[in-house]
């Protein structure tokens, strides 16, 4: 890997960690609602991509599907609603999960196989979250938790769609702007509880402009440079540094609970994803 490869990917990463912490703190600390966050993160980041695309193929028309699109669509309004009672790392640790399993039980619906190995860290994968989910004193809204786990099969199916497309950034462009009119009906549906501030409107532009547009296009600069199992294990440093962000950023508490559930999924998924190099 070389250090280009190596600071792009580290840029990318806080990208993604920094979606989860604009939303939850969009979400916690100012008067917007979620659809509104939604609707302005999606419209954000679809005038950042066109610009990029823009600047990079001139006329060029994008990419992208209405199956993408919805696809995304769900995945922001899921994520949105889930953060407003979600701490941001155990958000992210349910999205990240939701994301590689539903990846994987598309395989094996698919026919694919496991090896033993596999099938371990699928199961420890499924007791990790369990565990974040059981009943307690510190466990997640039930409500908020289905919903994120929502958000990250969606976001799985995404990426599932997006798998073999030639040029990424051109497709997600083009999935952002078709989200559009999705998330635009979503807030004029919610119009009775919308309400915004200026704090609310710009974590919303952040997160779409920055950590989502510009981070997807880091992210697409940085794929090239890795190899597949790298581009699929550094991913797993996401939920750990969200958590780590939101105690240091957002004076969120790192639990027993989620520390516990964190090694249970991230390892889980880490062995399906070794195991299977080596099968």
């Amino acid at each position: 890997m070389t250090s280009r490869t190596l600071l792009l990917t580290t840029l990318a990463m806080f990208a993604f960690a920094g979606n989860s912490l604009l939303c939850r703190l969009a979400l916690r600390d100012t008067a917007i609602d979620p659809a509104s966050f939604t609707t302005v993160r999606l419209i954000a980041g679809a005038v950042t991509l066109w610009l990029l695309l823009r600047m990079r193929r001139g006329d060029r028309p994008a990419g992208g599907d209405w199956f993408g699109a919805a696809a995304l669509f769900v995945y922001a309004a899921a994520f949105s609603f889930a953060y407003v009672g979600l701490a941001a790392g155990t958000g992210a640790l349910l999205l990240f999960g939701a994301v590689q399993l539903s990846m994987i039980a598309w395989g094996l619906l698919r026919g694919e196989r496991l090896w033993r190995w596999q099938i371990v860290g699928l199961l420890l994968a499924l007791a990790g979250l369990l565990i974040l989910l059981l009943p307690g004193a510190r466990s997640p809204s039930l409500g908020s938790a289905l919903l994120m786990l929502l958000a990250g099969i969606a976001w799985g199916a995404y990426s599932l769609r997006g798998r073999g497309v030639p040029d990424s950034l051109a497709a997600t462009a083009g999935n952002f702007l078709r989200a559009v009119p999705m998330a635009v009906v979503l807030a004029v549906l919610m119009l009775s509880r919308q309400q915004w501030d200026g704090a609310g409107l710009l974590y919303a532009v952040l997160s779409g402009a920055v950590t989502s547009g510009i981070g997807y296009a880091i992210w697409y600069s940085a794929l090239p440079g890795l190899a597949a199992m790298q581009a699929a294990s550094v991913q797993l440093s996401v939920p750990l540094l969200t958590a780590v962000l939101g105690a240091l950023l957002l004076a969120e508490p790192l639990t027993p609970r989620l520390l516990l559930a964190s090694v249970a999924i991230l390892g889980g998924i880490a062995l399906v994803l070794f195991a299977k190099r080596r099968a």
